[in-house]
């Protein structure tokens, strides 16, 4: 008779990852993902067409255009702290719907200037 070990050991190391696993931030909104970063991110980033300040971070509309800036970027970005914002946390949900409106406000920019 075969042992249940090996699957047993399988299934509980596979269980035991589960808390690891970090949700694709997939299936935001961003309309909601904008009254977040107007409730937690806006005190600390410039809109656009304000005068530079060194000491604010650049508006959304720059952020979104740098290369290399995609939705995988910002999904990991979104998984880490980042100073100073480390005292704020945000929900999954609250992730994703920032990074879908990140992703809208890529769109519109790229449609601005004349490209998708």
């Amino acid at each position: 008779m075969r042992s249940r070990l090996p699957l047993r050991a399988a299934t509980l190391l596979a269980l035991s990852c589960l808390p690891f696993v970090t949700p694709v931030l997939a299936g935001g909104d961003p309309e909601r993902g904008r009254g977040v970063i107007e409730q937690w991110c806006r005190a600390c980033h410039q809109r656009e067409g304000d005068k530079r300040d060194p000491e604010m971070a650049p508006p959304y509309e720059k952020i979104v255009m740098r290369p290399g800036h995609t939705r995988a970027y910002f999904e990991a970005f979104m998984k880490e702290d980042h100073f100073p914002m480390t005292t704020f946390r945000l929900f999954d949900q609250e992730k994703a719907d920032v990074v879908a409106y990140l992703m809208a406000l890529q769109q519109a920019q790229l449609k601005k200037r004349g490209r998708k």
